[in-house]
């Protein structure tokens, strides 16, 4: 990975864009570490006001994701950045300072409303700066930086909790890592194709198939750190001091898919699609079906594997076929539907549970997350079949104006 950073002569302008992904898909669950101790401090208000401390994030990126487009017809491309990030840190620590359960909630749908400016630019603008053949390898990186930004985020927060709940909301002062280098090495250009549909309608009757590919496979995945804590202590076999340490470890895992995911689109091809789904029902099917120290650790293991390899698989044929496009076209809807499953999980849980739990004997949400790595396997035949001509319909990303701005900067 550094070896590519040293041979490529954008690294710069790659560093920034992938800081960015250390900050996002694990926004809203950065403080989970915590929330037992502010479930305790909060004892007096609804656990459902507590729970939306970890989702309401996610529900707010969702909303700005569908007027995403309209910002950046607006704003430039490091303007919208700086905005983005401000709202993530300001937003992420004040979160801290209150004692009231709904200014908390503010405060978090203000991280959510940053996180729904950083995300797509994290990943479309990849799309929009780089050539085909390097966007698979910072895909991957980027869901590899997601992925690593769990394990930091999560052992942070767990550190700080100690201390304080509310120090556990200092762990977003980590974006500003990232406005540095943004302010440094990102480009303020406008990222708007005039030619691009101006309705998101419009893009999502063009990029459905990938759209809800994304949804099916962050449902499928956020189960695991929605519930993974009760059903552990369920099966009281491990500790629960171990349990912060082990989804950690799931997120290692990740990180080491991202990386892997160049070399598994090279060797499979457009049938790397059904990794992902496979992978999920092999965890689930381990957690489930073997309790246990080895169960419990392999199912986390594999869980993250296949989110860092999926993710980065519908990112770039998605982006791909978008071109130049794809930052203010598919990428705030793969944001709005990774989010948004994010979001509605706990909900889809529960509304399942009933309807599974009658005829299933042993029912946990495991089960639930195996019927749904199944639904992801069978959409990803429709992934596969639009996957196999991505080269032929997309588009080569925009470079002069990186190059102009470079040159005003020498010549300033």
């Amino acid at each position: 990975m550094f070896d590519y950073f040293k041979k490529h002569r954008r690294w710069k302008l790659a560093t920034a864009i992938l800081s960015l992904s250390l900050l996002t898909v694990m926004a809203g669950a950065a403080v989970a570490p915590a929330l037992d101790l502010i479930r305790d401090y909060f004892s007096d208000v609804d656990p459902l006001y507590v729970q939306l401390i970890i989702s309401m994030p996610a529900l707010f990126i969702a909303i700005t994701n569908l007027f995403f487009q309209r910002l950046s017809r607006r704003f430039r491309a490091r303007t919208l950045l700086i905005i983005g990030l401000g709202f993530y840190v300001v937003g992420g620590c004040a979160a801290g300072l209150f004692s009231n359960i709904f200014l908390v909630l503010v405060c978090r749908a203000v991280v959510g409303v940053g996180v729904g400016i950083i995300m797509p630019l994290s990943t479309g603008l990849i799309a929009f700066y780089f050539t085909r053949d390097k966007q698979d390898v910072l895909m991957g990186y980027s869901s590899a930086m997601n992925m690593l930004g769990g394990v930091v985020a999560t052992l942070i927060a767990g550190a700080l909790s100690m201390f304080s709940w509310r120090l556990s909301f200092f762990v977003y002062l980590l974006g500003l890592i990232s406005i540095i280098l943004c302010a440094l090495w990102m480009p303020n250009e406008s990222i708007y194709d005039s030619k691009q549909p101006k309705k998101e309608q419009g893009v999502f009757r063009r990029y459905y198939v990938y759209i809800v590919a994304m949804f099916l496979l962050m449902a499928t995945f956020f189960i695991y750190p929605a519930d993974f804590a009760m059903e552990t202590a369920k099966q009281g076999i491990i500790p629960v001091q171990y349990v912060a340490i082990i989804m950690a470890s799931m997120d290692i895992l990740g990180f080491f898919g991202g990386l892997a995911y160049a070399g598994a689109r090279r060797r499979f091809g457009a049938a790397a699609c059904f990794i992902a789904p496979v992978l999920f029902a092999c965890g689930y099917g381990l957690l489930s079906l073997v309790p246990g120290w080895f169960g419990t650790l392999a199912g986390s293991f594999i869980i993250g594997f296949a989110n860092g390899i999926g993710v980065p698989f519908i990112m770039t044929t998605a982006a791909a076929k978008a071109g130049a496009a794809a930052p203010t076209t598919v990428m705030p809807m793969l944001s709005l539907a990774l989010y948004l499953a994010q979001f509605v999980t706990p909900f889809l849980l529960t509304a399942i549970r009933p309807l599974l739990s009658g005829f299933i004997p042993g029912y946990s949400s495991y089960t639930a997350a195996i019927f749904m790595a199944a639904l992801f396997f069978l959409w990803s035949i429709l992934v596969f079949g639009a996957s196999r001509d991505r080269s032929s319909k997309s588009e080569a990303p925009v470079k002069k104006a990186v190059r102009e701005e470079a040159k005003e900067k020498m010549s300033a």
